[in-house]
């Protein structure tokens, strides 16, 4: 509620500013200064009515506004936006860290597996134990220093290095669904915040003015003009206007705990005043949100790089139906006879394959139908969660123009056509409650709305991967 409301019997009243208010031009209501009795320009009563002593005087009102206002100006906190938050987010949270030191764990992995096994080095002495000495005239007795290379048959490292990349580029998806996720998650809460914080303004104003229509009703009832009723209605009116701002007050110190949570801060550090926020323009279709999606949800791509990876250990099994091989040197110490020299080849004969190599094919086959399957799943439920969240957000955006467009205008009309007739005394005090209390419930479902379409947009983010609101 404007402060203007509480000069009420004291200044002409536009009631309150309207969100996405029409912009017809308002009725002209003139007052008298110290009844609010409705006057001609010339100053006289146009009812005829004798001027109350019961009601406020204009120095009274306007000292009243200036008392609201210091409050108001009092309670201001510095405010913060919704690029600052997700920025530091991006800096500070611990998941999309873990996600990215994955990333960089997993590339790290693509080299060695592309690498030969690691060649093994040996020292051999053959004669007496205690000292270890050659034995003279044995031709056996000898030193040996040898090496041998294991050498996987052709095409099976390579294999094993494009499983490691791709297992790398699925981790690199992970993490941008991760930062997409949290980015979404910063935003959607940054909205609700956003409408807990009005649903906070608005209730505090219309509890300012309830509080202002008690001592006008009190003030009547003294004099015999009203009936102890109307002063009861305003004090429960108030008294319930106490409990939803009790509950307010309650969910907004939760949202802001959970953005210092995605923020990395201290649960009790002060966040500041969510900035004004604008409807966000939405001018795609389902099916161009599908398309988009396909190409661009992280989880989807995630997926397809796990088939590639199960795709390449499908052709690795088939490898392992072939020998490995072993290449070696080795030198030998014979003192006083002559050195000798030994070349060495080996091959890894696969010799038991049904029961060894056969059932690996068979379960690294499984394991790629199963990814398969797994990709189907995602898609199905990607069409699922675009569907929802496309829907909740033109629902919203409908409910946006709804009560700004007409609801909220008609319920402040209402409103100052219930304030000149009270003036008069052609409506009671209840209807005057009522259409109150009425328009600060269209107001809260306004800004409730809004929030609503800017989350689901936000929450769309992370499926199409571009950004629908800021």
């Amino acid at each position: 509620m404007l402060a203007s409301l509480l000069l009420f019997f004291a200044s002409p009243m536009p009631l309150r500013a309207i969100p996405q208010a029409d912009h017809r031009p308002q009725r002209e209501t003139v007052t008298s200064p110290a009844s609010g009795e409705s006057t001609s320009p010339g100053g006289k009563p146009a009812d005829g009515h004798r001027r109350r002593s019961l009601s406020p005087n204009r120095a009274e009102a306007a000292q009243l506004v200036q008392q609201v206002a210091i409050r108001a100006a009092s309670q201001t906190e510095p405010v913060v936006t919704l690029d600052e938050l997700i920025g530091e987010a991006l800096a500070n949270n611990p998941q999309i860290q873990a996600a990215r030191r994955m990333v960089d764990a997993k590339r790290l992995q693509i080299q060695p597996a592309r690498t030969l096994p690691d060649p093994v080095i040996g020292f051999q002495t053959m004669g007496n134990l205690i000292p270890p000495t050659l034995q003279s005239g044995d031709p056996s007795s000898a030193r040996t220093i040898s090496i041998t290379q294991p050498i996987p048959f052709p095409g099976k490292l390579a294999l094993k290095g494009k499983m490691a990349a791709m297992a790398a580029d699925a981790e690199w998806w992970q993490y941008e669904y991760v930062r997409r996720d949290v980015i979404a998650r910063v935003k959607t809460t940054y909205y609700q915040l956003y409408y807990v914080t009005k649903a906070i303004d608005i209730v505090k104003k219309d509890k300012d003015l309830l509080e202002k229509f008690e001592r006008i009703a009190e003030a009547k009832y003294q004099v015999g003009e009203g009936i102890q009723q109307d002063v009861l209605k305003a004090q429960v009116e108030i008294s319930r206007l106490l409990d939803r701002l009790t509950v307010l007050e309650e969910r907004r110190d939760t949202l802001v705990a959970q953005l210092n949570s995605l923020l990395y801060r201290p649960p009790e550090a002060p966040l500041g005043r969510p900035a004004e926020i604008r409807q966000a323009e939405f001018p795609y279709s389902m099916d161009e949100l599908y398309r988009m999606a396909l190409t661009q949800f992280p989880l989807l791509k995630r997926q397809q790089r796990e088939i590639d990876r199960y795709e390449y250990a499908v052709q690795l099994a088939k490898k392992n139906f072939y020998p490995d091989f072993e290449v070696g040197f080795r030198y030998f110490n014979r003192t006083p006879m002559p050195e000798m020299y030994e070349l060495m080849f080996k091959a890894k004969v696969p010799l038991y394959f049904w029961r060894k190599q056969r059932p690996a094919l068979h379960s690294a086959a499984s394991e790629l139908a199963s990814a398969r399957k797994r990709y189907d799943q995602l898609t199905a439920l990607l069409y699922f969660q675009l569907k929802d969240r496309y829907l909740a957000a033109t629902t919203a955006a409908r409910l946006v123009e709804l009560y700004g467009t007409a609801i909220v205008p008609q319920a402040t009309l209402a409103l100052e056509s219930s304030v000149a007739a009270y003036q008069v005394g052609k409506v009671d005090f209840l209807t005057l409650l009522n259409n109150l209390i009425t328009l600060l419930d269209y107001e809260l479902k306004y800004y409730e709305s809004l929030a609503d379409y800017q989350k689901a947009l936000a929450e769309l983010e992370p499926f199409v991967g571009i950004e629908l609101t800021k």
